[in-house]
């Protein structure tokens, strides 16, 4: 059923005017009275203007047809429905009016606050149609009227209104300016011309303009806001009307955006109307009309049938002959790629072959080159080694080439060199060679009167040569130069300490063991050294007298050590708060005072509150008591060294949980266990460095706790026999382990080859590592240990390792450091060149020639060859070792600066001289035990090594007393022992073996006497 249209309800309205002459107000409400309920409205008609869709613009020019064709369509929908609306009255059927009773309100009102809600149409959505007789005949060529539904009515009055108020003010206000039409809809002139409209037309008055002055007057006083569409009706002449959701005035003047039009409705019908015909009567032909010709239609199915079967079949057939191809087309191609990897491959192998002839060919040339050039330095350091002992001079034709195959420093003026770097040589010099070499010629002397060279001066290294005349004097000319004094161990007048006070600059003094330094020298020089921030008074005899001077006369000291000395007491420690106080103080050592009590403690943490470095070794007083007294205060303390302090627990680490540690070391403590570790984990998350050596009871619980530590870069738990491979995979598996620099884990006899594989997996930064005496590590985890890339030194001394190891660990090409001491399984294969080519001639070594030749032996890496940068070898007490070890390392690694090959008897002076022509920059030196080894290897050292400045000469009895007092000249420290080794050597003074029976322990009657003579490399006075 179609909506009813404001037409049928505007034509109502027109009868219920023509009428007025022969009915009453009261007559007319009747009238309506009797025409019975209302009928219901489809709901589209009560669909508000947001719900209902927007209505398009309407094109102009081109739809003027349409325009006709809607025109004449709704005058005769109109007629129509007139005519259906008097027979329904005629037969008693009733009709109620669809206008809704509502509130007006503004456009910029919103539901729930301000004025009421706008009013809704008169009677619907629709527009009213314009009619081509009555009132509206003028008006008719400038708009078109819109096409009435059914039971529309066509009237004059509806047509005088749609003409008058519709057309005219629609066509000028939907183009006008948006300005003109918000004063419109602000000022309710849609509304207010509704309300007198509706007035107008139901109650017909005989003055209409009076009863529009009335009724203006009437909105006036009531308002704008509460005005209604029916506010101008007579109350007994209102209709009962439900109420819609918008206004018919606002399309009349063209305000409102609705794109709903009736010409849509018409053709939404027509199309659904035609639609549902068409479905209809396809459905009654299929039915009704009888099938014909069923035995064709059945004949072109089975041909379709057929056509379709063969083309299955097709599909089927290409479907096998296409896989069946493809798979032959496979073969073909894998088969091609067999060939072509086939061809690649024996290209392959030719190249390499070629490769590998011409890799040894270059290989064999580079090491006769190498022999080559060894035995031509050999040679010439023979011969010059024969002409010094001739005391004749070396022979002029000897060219600048020759000489550096000898290995010898061509000379050069030094005064050429530029000053600034004449003065870097010189920084390295001792006081001792300073003088020496300002003592060479002139202008040298002016090179060594350098002001920067004496801002620093060490007399302890010519304490036993020195006078105090040249140290008054050299202070007193270079006082306003020196920043550093150095005096440890001097025994020195008072006058000459005194003579201190004249250095005002001065900024480190070291007075340490100096037995002369009293509270009266110390007065002096504090009174004259005011800025002085490092103070060594260790090991002297210094009282309270002294503790009452430094909060005085040195207010800006940063470092105070007081280690050992023992005249001192707590008093003395409560004097650091007076005056100025050592506010300043960072680093301080307690070593070995064991005279502090608690309250001397105490007393350090009132005066000195921001110590950052607390060092108390070899004090056995120290308690968890003293360190509690000492966080109190001191909460900036971040390092802390308590070696030797036995009596200190876990709770010490508990009372020092306010400071901020980044560094521990303990050593020797026994009351330490994992529970320490665990609050290392949640109140020191920054430590980077941890010493716990031989602490009896921790275990591997200590390394879990330690794994989630991300700062921690150095750990030392040696001799802690307790933790085991469990422990440190606990550790590896957190953070830690990407950071981690340094791990020593000597003795700590339960690791075995699976930590070394997790190390190698994890630690990938590891600089230095030890797994001394760690007796279940084997050559298996050894050759893990090359994968540790970073690794730099290596201490494996007194594990399991043996030959193949050692030639594993060759493959290792940054290793500098390496020991392995009492390896006993490592022979001179694992450490020499198999096979030595030198010219032309073919010298074999231990083991015997016929192993050397075989294929295994040939293909052995040696590892003094994958080892050219060595500089630091220890091979102590490999007695299996032999010459062939110093001629390998004298070949190769000529870098040495550190070489250990104590306790090794077959050492002889023939390879002390081949290490001596090629080792220049050795520095330390032990060969105790080498019972072989005569004067001769003395001379050798003294031509050669000319840095070597520690030499360790014990149990040598071949060597004789003279040789080691001139060779003591040379070095700065020496070792030398002329008695025969210890049993426990494992061989007698000649270099044999011991058997078992020999080997005994000592009788508690039996003592042997050791003497040690020590020969320093001090001369004359200065």
């Amino acid at each position: 059923m179609l909506p009813w249209g404001r037409g049928a309800a505007l034509g109502l309205a027109r009868e219920a005017g023509s009428r007025g002459s022969r009915l009453s107000p009261s007559a007319g409400a009747g009238r309506t009275q009797e025409m019975g309920p209302e009928p219901r409205l489809p709901e589209t008609a009560l669909l508000t203007r947001r719900d209902r869709p927007l209505r398009p613009e309407r094109p102009g020019g081109a739809a003027g047809a349409e325009r006709g064709r809607g025109r004449s369509e709704g005058a005769e929908l109109g007629r129509s429905s007139a005519r259906r609306r008097r027979d329904r009255a005629h037969r008693g059927d009733s009709l109620g009016d669809a206008v809704p009773v509502q509130r007006w309100a503004s456009p910029r009102s919103r539901p729930g606050s301000g004025p009421p809600p706008r009013p809704a149409a008169l009677l619907g959505s629709r527009r009213l149609p314009a009619a081509r007789g009555g009132g509206g005949g003028g008006l008719r060529g400038r708009a078109r009227p819109a096409p009435r539904l059914p039971g529309q009515r066509r009237d004059a009055l509806a047509g005088a209104g749609r003409g008058v108020w519709g057309a005219p003010v629609m066509a000028s206000l939907r183009t006008a300016d948006s300005r003109l039409r918000s004063y419109f809809k602000e000022n309710y002139i849609p509304q207010v011309c509704e309300a007198l409209l509706c007035g107008l037309l139901i109650t017909c008055p005989e003055d209409p303009l009076k009863y529009l002055q009335k009724m203006i007057i009437t909105i006036m006083e009531s308002g704008l806001e509460s005005l209604l569409w029916d506010m101008c009706i007579d109350p007994s002449m209102k209709p009962k009307i439900r109420r819609l959701s918008e206004t018919y005035m606002e399309q009349l003047f063209g305000l409102d955006d609705q794109l709903m039009t009736p010409e849509l409705m018409i053709k939404a019908c027509t199309f659904y109307t035609g639609h549902l015909v068409k479905t209809h009567f396809c459905i009654w032909r299929d039915i009704a009309i009888p099938l014909i010709n069923e035995e064709n239609i059945l004949a072109e199915k089975m041909e379709k049938a057929i056509e379709y079967d063969n083309f299955r079949l097709q599909k089927y057939v290409f479907r096998l002959w296409h896989s069946y191809a493809a798979g032959q087309k496979k073969l073909l191609t894998e088969a091609l790629l067999r060939i072509r990897k086939m061809c690649h491959h024996y290209k392959l192998i030719i190249t390499l072959t070629k490769w590998r002839d011409k890799a040894r060919y270059e290989y064999k040339k580079r090491e006769d080159e190498l022999m080559l050039k060894h035995e031509l330095q050999l040679r010439k350091w023979r011969s010059k080694v024969k002409v010094a002992a001739k005391e004749e001079p070396i022979p002029p034709e000897h060219s600048l080439s020759k000489a550096s195959l000898l290995g010898g420093i061509p000379e050069c003026d030094i005064s050429l060199l530029p000053e600034r770097a004449v003065s870097q040589i010189f920084y390295y010099l001792t006081l001792r060679e300073l003088v020496i070499c300002g003592q060479v010629c002139h202008s040298w002397m002016l090179m060594t009167q350098a002001s920067s060279l004496w801002n620093s001066i060490d007399f302890s290294k010519v304490k036993n040569i020195i006078t105090d005349k040249y140290i008054v004097s050299t202070l007193q000319r270079w006082r306003l130069n020196v920043l550093r004094l150095n005096f440890r161990g001097c025994l020195l007048r008072s006058k000459t300490l005194r003579s201190v006070s004249l250095c005002r600059n001065l900024q480190e003094l070291n007075v340490s063991d100096c037995p002369t330094l009293t509270d009266e020298s110390m007065r002096y020089i504090s009174e004259g050294c005011a800025g002085v921030l490092y103070l060594n008074l260790s090991n002297t005899t210094i009282t309270n007298r002294t503790m009452r001077l430094l909060p005085r006369y040195f207010p800006n000291l940063q470092n105070l050590s007081l280690a050992y000395c023992r005249k001192f007491t707590d008093k003395g420690l409560r004097y650091l708060n007076l005056g100025n106080g050592c506010h300043k103080l960072i680093y301080l050592d307690l070593s070995g005072c064991t005279q502090i009590s608690v309250q001397g403690f105490r007393n350090i943490a009132n005066s000195c509150t921001g110590i950052m470095h607390l060092t108390i070794n070899d004090m056995p007083t120290l308690t968890d008591n003293c360190v509690k007294a000492l966080a109190e205060k001191c909460t900036r303390i971040t390092s802390i060294v308590f070696i030797g302090a036995p009596h200190i627990s876990d709770c010490a680490f508990k009372a020092l949980s306010t400071c901020n540690l980044r560094k521990i070391r303990f050593e020797g403590n026994k009351r330490i266990t994992d529970a320490c570790f665990k609050y290392i984990h949640k109140n020191y998350p920054n430590i980077n460095h941890i010493y716990m050596v031989d602490c009896k009871r921790i275990t591997d619980g200590s390394l879990m706790s330690l794994s989630p530590l991300k700062q921690l870069t150095v750990l030392n738990l040696a001799n802690c026999i307790r933790i085991g491979d469990v422990g440190l995979k606990q550790f590896l598996d957190g953070p830690v382990s990407t950071r981690i620099r340094e791990l020593n884990l000597s003795n700590c006899i339960h690791l075995s080859d699976a930590s070394i594989v997790k190390l190698s997996e994890r630690c990938s930064n590891l600089n230095y590592l030890s797994l001394r005496n760690c007796e279940y590590l084997t050559d298996l985890g050894i050759e893990h240990i090359v994968y540790i890339f970073s690794l730099v030194s290596v201490d494996l001394s007194g594990t399991n390792i043996s030959n193949e190891g050692l030639m594993s660990l060759s493959r290792h090409k940054k290793l500098k450091e390496l020991s392995l001491s009492e390896c006993y399984k490592i022979t001179d294969v694992g450490i020499q060149v198999p096979r030595l080519t030198l010219l032309g001639k073919v010298f074999f070594s231990v083991p015997p020639p016929a192993q050397l030749l075989s294929p295994k032996r040939d293909e052995t890496k040696a590892f003094c060859k994958g080892s050219l940068i060595l500089e630091h070898l220890d091979v102590s007490y490999c007695p299996q070792l032999s010459d062939e070890i110093i001629k390998a390392l004298a070949i190769y690694c000529i870098y040495l600066t550190s070489l250990s090959i104590a306790g090794c008897p077959k050492i002889t002076d023939s390879a002390m001289e081949m290490l001596s022509a090629k080792c220049h920059y050795l520095h330390i030196l032990d060969i105790s035990g080498c019972v072989l080894l005569t004067d001769q290897m003395l001379e050798d050292l003294q031509m050669g090594c000319k840095q070597l400045r520690i030499l360790k000469m014990q149990y040598c009895r071949l060597i004789s007393k003279e040789a080691a007092r001139r060779m003591s000249s040379m070095v700065q420290q020496q070792e030398y022992n002329p008695n025969d080794p210890p049993l426990w050597f494992g061989y007698d003074y000649e270099g044999k073996p011991l058997t078992k029976q020999e080997i005994t322990p000592l009788k508690e009657d039996e003592e042997i006497t050791v003497t040690d003579s020590i020969y320093s490399g001090e001369e004359e006075v200065v």
